[in-house]
């Protein structure tokens, strides 16, 4: 007993070194001590612990599910050949069983119980005997892969006075650890443009394009990219970049002095026989007709020969800001803080921000709580604009606030419940805003960011029949909006 409490402390402390718990270990194996009782079967006590006899098992098992397992186990004992003779001799016995366990509980939980049944054979040093094994057991979870293992037995044999029980107390340990597959992860793909094809393939990841051009736009529908077509406004082909060939002389428009006529090369496009055009310039701006899209207004080449007042390339009839230098991409528009919206569009335009915001930055939660918080907190003397000194302390976050988003302005709105006059709760309400409106002009926030007006009692939030919801009613509304 002493030799099986040290096998049992060795696999503790071997046991408890693991230091991760995985329930996809689905091979083991066992050790335990058993005591073999041939008497109870056979007209015995059971209770007579005296006539148990000792033995030792090793097996091995496979788990085959959640709550499945096959055990093979092999056991070697001593019994007497016949206890109640004088001639009682010691006999040794062998046996190897196929038992099939069913656990109540899933694999990896603390305790798992479970009932056995299976087939087996006993050898007795004269003969081998077929034995049916059922009983019931346990599993205690000491570690991650370690855990003590009891099982009693009762073993029907086909032989006369062969039947036996045993019943078995020791360890079984774990391996044979299964691949985890890693975690799948959801990954969102940015798209800044919305065309379906995200930035990281997207050739033209801000200009809204097509799958066929790798996300980039293709404005005269010739198959070919803007930012490859040489002719972008124009239908052309893919051999001349882009460019039409109107005369079908192989010589791209845009490099054929006579378009329109079949010509050759060595005469810029133009019959041999033909001489060239005259460089004609209408408004004298450095411009060809012939290329001019405005050629009776003086222009720049850049604006291909039409006004450009800003100089950003983009002609003024197609600038929505002709006075302001921009980008094509925003039709002339400047994007002044970089975020993807014109300023022609962005209610903010110096500060970076979103476009489902406007242009302007989201305003924090933790910001948006603290204005929620100051309906109720700022306070006033009773019936009255003067405010308590506890409300100072909200009011001051507020300043904080304006002073961190200084694209947005502030309108402040006083309420009141319908206690009094309609007359006089106006005035009050009115007199409240102001007095917050003060405090905020006098800790710096600019008058121009910040207006007051005042309700009365005309826009409750609650029932002015009781004084909970009469409560609610009287308030300050704090409002931040972008500027216009």
């Amino acid at each position: 007993m002493k030799r099986f409490s040290l096998i049992l402390l060795i696999a503790l402390c071997f046991g408890g070194a693991l230091h991760s718990q995985n329930p996809d270990y689905k091979s083991g194996i066992t050790f335990k001590k058993m005591f073999i009782d041939f008497q109870t079967p056979n007209g015995g006590e059971f209770t007579k612990f005296n006539d148990y006899r000792h033995g030792f098992e090793i097996g091995y098992q496979r788990q085959l599910g959640n709550k499945a397992a096959l055990a093979i186990p092999a056991r070697y004992g001593v019994i007497d050949s016949h206890p109640d003779s004088v001639n009682c001799l010691k006999k040794r016995i062998y046996s190897l069983d196929a038992q099939f366990q069913y656990h109540f509980t899933e694999a990896g939980k603390r305790i798992i119980p479970y009932v056995v049944a299976g087939v087996g054979g006993l050898y007795d040093d004269s003969n081998i005997d077929l034995q049916i094994p059922a009983g019931l057991g346990f599993y205690v979870k000491v570690a991650p892969k370690a855990f003590i293992h009891f099982q009693s037995e009762y073993r029907y044999s086909f032989e006369d006075k062969k039947s036996n029980l045993q019943h078995g107390l020791g360890f079984t340990y774990l391996f044979g650890k299964t691949k985890e597959e890693p975690p799948k992860q959801e990954i969102k793909l940015l798209d800044s443009d919305n065309d379906g094809i995200p930035d990281e393939l997207d050739l033209c990841p801000h200009d809204f394009g097509s799958k066929d051009l790798n996300g980039c736009p293709d404005k005269d529908g010739d198959g070919i990219a803007d930012y490859m077509d040489k002719c972008p406004d124009t239908k052309g082909l893919k051999e001349f970049g882009g460019c039409p060939d109107t005369d079908g002389d192989g010589i791209p428009d845009n490099e054929d002095e006579c378009p329109n006529v079949s010509g050759v090369v060595s005469n810029k496009g133009c019959p041999e026989k033909i001489e060239a055009p005259k460089f004609i310039d209408s408004d004298g701006d450095g411009v060809e007709d012939s290329k001019d899209k405005c050629p009776n207004e003086k222009g720049s080449v850049e604006a291909m020969g039409c006004p450009d007042r800003d100089g950003d390339g983009v002609p003024d009839k197609d600038d929505k800001c002709p006075d302001q230098p921009g980008l094509k991409v925003y039709f002339g528009c400047p994007d002044t803080d970089g975020d993807g919206i014109d300023d022609s569009r962005d209610k903010c335009p110096n500060v970076p921000g979103t476009v489902a915001n406007d242009g302007c930055p989201e305003i924090k939660k933790e910001d948006k709580k603290t204005l929620e918080i100051a309906m109720q907190a700022v306070q006033f003397q009773v019936g009255s604009a003067v405010l308590k000194p506890e409300s100072s302390i909200v009011l001051i976050q507020i300043v904080d606030i304006m002073q961190r988003y200084t694209d947005f302005i502030m309108t402040i709105s006083g309420h009141t419940d319908n206690t009094g006059s309609a007359t006089a709760n106006q005035v009050l309400s009115e007199k409240r805003a102001r007095a917050c409106y003060d405090f905020l002009i006098k800790n710096g926030v600019p008058e121009s960011r910040v207006s007051y007006s005042g309700f009365g009692e005309s826009r409750p939030i609650s029932t002015n029949i009781n004084e909970k919801g009469r409560s609610l009613n009287r308030r300050v509304e704090f409002n931040l909006i972008p500027r216009q």
